[in-house]
């Protein structure tokens, strides 16, 4: 709610929601203790075991509603309020532990009283069922002296697990840098939701942002708390209170400067844009010569390329030719040593012939050799018997003597 002033310069509220949530720890560095935080927002009386201190708060005013949440499972004994508490001192044996930590939220006055309790135990549930630790939720009035619609909850959370056998691990998860500060973040955004969703049910326009005015992008001044005294006299005299004043005063000049800075910061933007207006052209004729330096270096790499493929080209070229006359050499080679090796067949046919007939190699003329030869294809058992040498060397003259009667007589001599 915000207050607004009317022609009489009176102060009225608009139903605006307010958004509060702030996460505390309750650490015996401190000299506070678990059982002390209980009993005070309880208003009751708790005595701590471990010191023997009696912490009595019965007598104090304004607490609307008490709960304890707690997990499934969690030992009958963690509904007394006394035991619990007592019970989360034990578990911590360090001097400088942090033995509770606390969620303290706004409560929309626009609500009614069970409505307000139901969105505090509702967000109490959600932070029990997440970490597994229980929750005392306690709900306070409005401070006599103060703005009668702070309508405000303490949710005190063991910093340990409560399972079925009693306390267990510390939920490490809301103290550690790496992932309290974005768990925070996190829960506030959902306080938001509930209560948004809450406000939504009961037909209530007002809605809440969790979000800081810089991130919702507005340029209002944030709330700023009055106290007690200046919130009792606008209450007790309906006019504004001169801390009002002043704040309001402060809000207008801080506004003011932030215009005049935004007005210089328009400014400063249009002659941004009229220089780069008159640097157009020189940007355009760097462009234009940028992009013909790059025409003329893509048709430099092409040439490049083009001389390269021809290059090639006369390598396979010289390569394909040097290989065929390598083969045509390897030709020529074979076939002389084809001839050679045919000659020297043949010369020593007509010295075995020269030899298995009985004469000189120089009777064994090539032409009688060849003569000689195609007559003993003809003559099989005499070919075998010469070449086998089992004739005699005589009957073998003789047999010779008869080839060359023949072949003179052939041969018409």
């Amino acid at each position: 709610m915000r207050a607004v002033y009317d022609a009489e310069n009176k102060p009225r509220y608009s139903p605006v929601a307010i958004y509060h949530l702030s996460v505390k720890t309750i650490s015996r560095s401190a000299g506070r203790s678990a059982t002390a935080a209980a009993a005070y927002r309880a208003g009751v009386d708790i005595t701590d075991a471990r010191t023997g201190e009696l912490h009595d708060y019965r007598r104090k005013g304004g607490v609307e509603s008490t709960e304890l949440v707690l997990p499934a499972g969690a030992p009958a004994w963690a509904a007394d309020r006394a035991a619990l508490w007592n019970a989360a001192e034990q578990a911590e044996t360090r001097k400088n532990s942090t033995v509770a930590r606390e969620f303290e939220i706004a409560l929309p006055d626009a609500l009614s009283p069970s409505e307000r309790v139901r969105l505090a135990r509702d967000f109490a549930r959600e932070l029990v069922e997440r970490h597994e630790c229980a929750a005392d939720v306690c709900i306070h009035a409005p401070g006599k002296e103060g703005d009668h619609r702070n309508h405000h909850a303490h949710i005190l959370l063991t910093t340990r697990r409560l399972g079925p056998d009693g306390f267990t691990e510390k939920t490490r998860e809301l103290d550690d840098k790496a992932t309290g500060s974005k768990l925070v973040t996190e829960w506030r955004e959902r306080f938001a939701q509930l209560q948004n969703a809450r406000l939504h049910e009961n037909g209530i326009e007002a809605r809440v942002d969790h979000r800081s005015l810089a991130a919702q992008g507005t340029e209002r001044e944030a709330t700023r708390h009055l106290g007690p005294a200046a919130s009792g006299y606008e209450r007790r005299t309906g006019e504004p209170s001169a801390k009002r004043l002043h704040f309001e005063q402060d809000a207008a000049e801080r506004l003011a400067r932030a215009a005049q800075a935004g007005a210089l910061e328009r400014q400063s933007r249009q002659i941004d844009r009229t220089i780069l207006d008159l640097s157009g052209d020189l940007a355009a004729a760097l462009a234009e010569r940028e992009r013909q330096r790059q025409v003329e270096q893509a048709q430099q790499i092409e040439a490049g390329k083009q001389q390269a493929r021809e290059a090639f080209q006369r390598f396979q070229a010289e390569q394909a030719k040097q290989q065929a006359d390598a083969q045509a050499a390897q030709a020529l080679t074979r076939q002389k040593q084809e001839a050679d090796a045919q000659r020297e067949a043949e010369e020593r046919q007509r010295a075995e012939l020269a030899e298995a007939c009985g004469v000189s190699l120089d009777e064994m003329t090539p032409e009688m050799a060849e003569w000689l030869t195609a007559q003993m294809e003809r003559d099989k058992a005499a070919l075998a018997g010469i070449k086998d040498k089992g004739e005699s060397r005589e009957i073998a003259r003789e047999f010779v003597r008869d080839l060359k009667r023949d072949r003179d007589h052939g041969m018409g001599r």
